[in-house]
């Protein structure tokens, strides 16, 4: 029997939906209906989801992972359709004014003028059950005063979350909807988590009723495996735990795409362009992984960890501004905003004229449209515009065999400019990619990609409108990706499941690191990871004392990827020596084990014109030739699992430097199998061994382990 993945995409417009075969990741199948916004966003998952099994001959047993993305979270926080949020905050003693002070965060600015409303209670206890009536009395005045969902916040709620839980608990037993600090954060900073758990309250009742209705359906069908769904950070997690943390799908439609490129792509350093009608979304792609950090709302610090997207009004759909004869800006508004067709996809308009007209009522008479003298009008777009220069592959999405509708159209913007179609569609593109390389130019800079290896890689309906022009004017690598308008839904069907830990801990023990790996096993085993698929990264973060545990891992073990082409010894040496900017004999294999190959590069450059420095670049590359890891070596050592003690204090002894302060340990980086564990940022060698050992419990005394040291 075969076995089926699928991923369900909610977008603005459509919801699209799609069957992916877990052994090839070939596509069996695929759907697209009208987003159901009156209906409600269950309903039309419901639809697309019957479609897909019905016209395909999917049967229920067939299907081993099912998950969906949604924008419902963050289009809430957008419309301001949230609940109201009731804190309910607890201290004691003389630091009770502060927790007032720093729990009561007031209302808090949401997109368009919106805001998420909160009230506010304090109640003085070191106990909540001695002061239960107190607390149900608290609880009361909040409802009263409009608290739809209670927040429960206390100063040291990451240590001991009886009393959170207590007052979780008091609330939902009077009917109401109710979260804590504790249940989206373990970190201190009582103000941010108070702020991340106000806005996760407040997308409850809105989340509550799709998920419910979406799960039973789902079950309802015939199909035993849970409902999953796209967070934010790249991973799916289980409907239970969108109930008690629904922030968590913000932004996961974003999320979406790029998990699908990383899947298909095999990419090392790169940027991914996912562009739609009206906008792009920029994420980044290093050393083969999505890069994260913690998102803002309304400007404010959350405890949220999400992909480092940047989002820019262009795309294929944006109209031009022209101002006293001239095109001053590409977007914000498109054509789908403004309700007008483009041009290169409508009949050619005879005897047309140039206007400028307001999409939206408030905008600005800027945005340049074309109408005949029957009163047809067609919007000029980017699309139209990267048609007329020819710049779109012709297997794209966006492409035009005969765009001379589009030509003659722009040919009526170029007589008012006075200069021809082709000119007046330059202008449009180059200011375009000009506001989409300021982004991408930054981030490569801050992220330090590497552009011996670099790759920019566009996905999404209008991809080709934008990223080939990009490539080509700043001298990029190019391409876009496989199936690039549906590649969204392609990654919700092919996400891993991620779960992630964090605390605030200084200088952490080796019992700590020991607990926190515990506890972020446990959380990834109830979202429905397979254990033997789970790999875990312990972070140490010692400018915030967070110490973080990352854990990845797939809901049923794949059994083979056609996509993965194992890579022979030269073409690995090759992209390793690419990345490096070294002739190929200049560089060498000098361990190997599992999917793992480490190269060394010799660079000798000299100081002041005569003095010779030689510099061991290292680069780790998997059998697909994804480059995993880019650093200066400083050594390494093949060992044994029972051997591996020893071997970790000579290279330790051999690579760590020494200053007033004792001993600094380099990097770290331990390979075996199929895992990349990162030791970094542990300041103790106990810590390190006792990781090692944790995660090789399992493998046997002659398992073959590679430790290497890099420079900090």
């Amino acid at each position: 029997m075969r076995k089926v993945r699928i991923g369900i995409d909610v977008g603005g417009t459509f919801t699209d939906a799609v069957a992916i075969d877990n052994s090839t990741y070939e596509i069996i199948a695929q759907e697209k209906i009208p987003t159901t916004h009156k209906e409600g966003v269950a309903q039309g998952i419901i639809t697309v989801l019957q479609n897909l099994m019905t016209k395909n001959n999917i049967a229920p047993e067939e299907i081993i992972f099912i998950a969906h993305g949604t924008t419902q979270a963050t289009n809430a926080l957008l419309e301001g359709d949230v609940a109201t949020a009731g804190i309910l905050a607890m201290g004691s003693g003389i630091k009770s004014d502060r927790v007032k002070k720093v729990s009561d965060i007031g209302n808090i600015p949401l997109a368009h003028g919106k805001e998420l409303r909160t009230v506010f209670e304090f109640v003085e206890t070191e106990d909540a059950e001695s002061s239960a009536e107190e607390i149900n009395h608290a609880i009361d005045r909040l409802k009263s005063n409009g608290a739809e969902v209670v927040v429960a916040t206390e100063v040291f709620g990451v240590d001991d979350i009886a009393n959170e839980k207590f007052v979780v608990d008091a609330a939902r037993a009077k009917g109401l909807y109710a979260t804590a600090g504790y249940e989206v954060s373990k970190l201190y900073g009582m103000k941010v988590r108070t702020r991340t758990a106000v806005v996760n309250g407040s997308l409850i009742p809105r989340m509550m009723e799709t998920a419910d209705m979406t799960e039973s359906c789902v079950k309802q069908s015939g199909i035993s495996s849970p409902l999953m769904i796209m967070r934010c950070d790249g991973g799916v997690m289980t409907v239970d735990e969108v109930r008690r943390r629904p922030i968590l799908t913000m932004l996961s439609g974003l999320a979406a795409g790029v998990a699908g490129v990383l899947m298909y792509e095999k990419l090392s350093d790169g940027i991914f362009l996912e562009s739609g009608g009206t906008s792009t979304d920029i994420s980044v792609i290093k050393d083969g992984r999505v890069m994260v950090r913690y998102g803002e709302i309304g400007g404010h610090k959350m405890y949220l960890s999400s992909l480092d997207v940047r989002t820019i009004g262009v795309a294929g759909g944006s109209m031009i501004r022209v101002e006293d004869g001239k095109i001053t800006d590409v977007g914000p508004r498109s054509a789908h905003i403004a309700g007008l067709p483009y041009e290169v996809f409508s009949p050619k308009l005879n005897n047309a004229h140039f206007e400028t007209i307001a999409p939206k009522s408030g905008d600005d008479k800027v945005y340049a449209a074309i109408t005949d003298e029957n009163g047809n009008r067609v919007s000029l777009t980017l699309t139209g515009a990267a048609n007329v220069l020819g710049v779109i592959p012709k297997y794209d999405y966006a492409y035009k065999e005969n765009p001379e509708s589009a030509r003659a159209a722009w040919q009526v913007l170029g007589d008012v400019l006075g200069c021809s179609a082709e000119e007046a569609a330059r202008q449009a593109m180059d200011i375009a990619a000009q506001k989409i390389w300021t982004i991408v130019d930054q981030l490569i800079k801050d992220y330090k990609l590497s552009k011996n290896i670099f790759c920019l890689v566009g996905g999404g309906g209008s991809c080709g409108v934008v990223v080939p022009y990009l490539g080509n004017q700043n001298q990029m690598t190019w391409k876009i990706v496989r199936n690039a308008p549906i590649i969204s839904t392609i990654g919700v069907a092919l996400a891993m499941i991620r779960e992630v830990s964090e605390r605030t801990v200084v200088d952490p023990t080796e019992q700590d690191i020991k607990a926190i790996r515990r506890e972020v096993l446990e959380q990834i085993m109830k979202s429905g990871a397979d254990e033997s698929t789970v790999e875990i990264e312990i972070e140490i973060d010692k400018k915030s004392n967070t110490l973080r545990a990352v854990a990845t891992g797939a809901s049923e073990m794949k059994i083979g990827d056609a996509n993965d082409k194992i890579l022979m010894a030269e073409e690995l040496q090759e992209i390793a020596a690419k990345s490096m900017n070294l002739p190929p004999e200049k560089v060498k294999e000098v361990a190997a084990v599992g999917k793992w190959h480490i190269f060394d590069g010799e660079d000798v450059k000299k100081i002041l014109f005569f003095f010779p420095v030689t510099k061991h670049e290292v680069r780790v590359l998997d059998r697909n030739g994804v480059v995993t890891l880019q650093r200066e070596g400083l050594g390494l050592v093949v060992t044994s699992k029972k051997n591996i003690t020893d071997n970790f204090n000579m290279l330790i002894e051999e690579t760590s430097s020494y200053d007033t302060i004792g001993e600094s340990l380099p990097n770290l980086f331990a390979y075996f199998g199929e895992k990349q564990l990162n030791l970094s940022g542990m300041n103790e060698r106990d810590q390190i061994i006792s990781v090692l050992e944790t995660e090789l419990d399992l493998f046997p005394e002659d398992e073959q382990i590679i430790l290497l040291a890099v420079k900090n």
